[in-house]
């Protein structure tokens, strides 16, 4: 158990505060929050209800899309369901936010070492939800040499699991990285004109 689910009072809550947390405007039920979090439905239903009382989340309910079997043919079928969204009256949702990015397995040289596996990594850039900047398009930035794009995409969803978010990557080997920078493309210069954090360079941004 780390500090935060000491803090917090155990890890699931830490997990489902994330998931409400980088997912702001998402409504999830039980069922969806048990998934995403990778938490049991019953510990779910016990923490969003602290949550709930704490002011953080509110109940709201939706139409949900469920897949119902019927004979041979999948049926779908609209169903109102109650769940729970971020309250964005909460007072101090920035801060948490803040607070909750930054754990030891989501460090600068946490992330990177973890990347670090897909292969020579030669240039390494957050953004996004890593930074709180909503406008970013992308929330991480690869460039390497001889990169394993399977291995690097189960990396991402190692840090995706870990943040209760899904994150938007980018990753180039560095030839074409090279080559996109001087023909001023338009993806790059967004990640490099806009606010990132560099975690590694061996290139010289």
């Amino acid at each position: 158990m780390d500090v935060l689910s000491t803090i917090f009072g155990s890890e699931a809550r830490v997990k489902i505060m994330r998931l409400f947390l980088f997912n702001s405007e998402e409504i999830f039920d039980f069922l969806s929050i048990a998934k995403k979090s990778q938490v049991n439905k019953n510990i779910v239903k016990k923490e969003t209800k602290i949550l709930e009382k704490a002011g953080l989340i509110q109940k709201k309910t939706y139409i949900k899309v469920i897949q119902k079997k019927k004979g041979k043919k999948i049926i779908n079928k609209k169903q109102k369901i109650q769940g729970y969204i971020l309250n964005q009256e909460f007072a101090y949702i920035t801060a948490l936010q803040q607070l909750l990015i930054k754990t030891k397995t989501l460090e600068g040289g946490e992330i990177v070492k973890r990347l670090g596996r897909a292969g020579k990594l030669k240039l390494v850039i957050i953004a996004g939800v890593f930074t709180q900047d909503k406008d970013s398009r992308v929330d991480m930035f690869v460039v390497g040499n001889n990169l394993k794009k399977s291995v690097l995409s189960n990396v991402v969803k190692s840090i995706e699991a870990e943040l209760g978010k899904e994150l938007v990557y980018v990753c180039f080997e560095t030839p074409d990285y090279q080559y996109r920078l001087s023909m001023y493309d338009k993806l790059i210069r967004d990640v490099l004109d806009y606010p990132h954090q560099v975690l590694l360079d061996k290139i010289t941004v």
